[in-house]
C-alpha cells in the first residue's frame, strides 16, 4: 500500500522560506508524476507544481520563480522549496502521487504566512 507523509510546514512571516518534504512508501512505478497541491480555507484545492519521474517540472503562475519542486527517487521523497512567501500562500499543502496503479494523497501540512 502506498503512503505519503508530508512534513515541514509551519508559520512564517511574509518574505520567509519553508521547505516541505513528502516521504513516499510502498510500490512506486516508473513513469509517475508527483504534485504539490494546496488548499486555503474556503477555497478549492489547487495545484502548485508537479514533477515527472524524469525531472520535468511545471509551476502554477502564482508560484513561478518563488517555489522549486524536486524529488529524490533514491529516497522516495518529494520536496517543495518555498521562498519569498506571501500571505496568499497560506493553506494546507498536500503531496499527490499519480501512477498507473492509482492516485494517492497525503494528509497535508499547514503553511501559514503572516504579513
Amino acid at each position: 500500500q502506498v503512503q505519503l507523509v508530508e512534513s515541514g510546514g509551519g508559520s512564517v512571516q511574509a518574505g520567509g522560506s519553508l521547505r516541505l518534504s513528502c516521504a513516499v512508501s510502498g510500490i512506486i512505478y516508473s513513469g509517475n508524476v508527483m504534485h504539490w497541491y494546496r488548499q486555503a480555507p474556503g477555497k478549492q484545492r489547487e495545484m502548485v507544481a508537479h514533477i515527472t519521474s524524469n525531472g520535468g517540472t511545471y509551476y502554477a503562475d502564482s508560484v513561478k520563480g518563488r517555489f522549486t519542486i524536486s524529488r529524490d527517487n533514491a529516497k522516495n521523497t518529494l520536496y517543495l522549496e518555498m521562498n519569498s512567501l506571501k500571505p496568499e500562500d497560506t493553506g494546507r499543502y498536500f503531496c499527490h502521487l499519480s501512477q498507473r496503479m492509482g492516485d494517492y494523497w497525503g494528509q497535508g501540512t499547514q503553511v501559514t504566512v503572516s504579513s
